[in-house]
């Protein structure tokens, strides 16, 4: 079986909403109200598919986004939020994280934004860290789970 990570086609979408439920909402227990939200519309979706089968996705949106969900004012085109980054348990390990990731920073790059940041989960801060992110401020609490601030140019 192949791992393949593309950006996500809109028939792909239901598929990307319903890991993200059962890696969030059903895994860690994030409110369902807040894991979706406005920006999954102007959001570019990465997927990483096994077998024609989404095991993995993460989003970025043009724009910071603040500790409450909100894109910040006059952010766009100057930095790129990449989030909702989900593997299927099964899938963990595999690379596909690290893969979705990669595409995400790829595609700031070809939209021209100079910066990317992201609002890890305090346990994976090291998995970013390896990709070259930088963590900035304290930890905070986002939907009831350590988050910490991390920026990569």
């Amino acid at each position: 079986m192949t791992l393949h990570v593309r950006l996500a086609q809109p028939a792909e979408l239901p598929a990307v909403y319903a890991l993200r439920h059962e890696v969030f909402v059903v895994g860690q227990a994030v409110p369902e109200e807040l894991e979706r939200d406005a920006l999954d519309a102007v959001a570019d979706h990465a997927v990483a598919l096994l077998d024609g089968t989404v095991v993995g996705t993460g989003r970025l949106v043009d724009g910071r986004i603040d500790v409450d969900g909100r894109l910040v004012p006059a952010t766009r085109g100057q930095v790129g939020t990449i989030g909702r980054m989900a593997v299927a348990q099964a899938h963990r390990g595999s690379g596909a994280g690290r893969a979705l990731l990669d595409l995400l920073v790829a595609r700031a790059a070809e939209q021209g934004l100079p910066e990317v940041e992201l609002h890890a989960q305090v346990h994976a801060r090291s998995f970013y860290e390896r990709a070259g992110f930088v963590a900035h401020g304290p930890t905070y609490d986002e939907a009831g789970i350590e988050h910490v601030g991390m920026r990569r140019r």
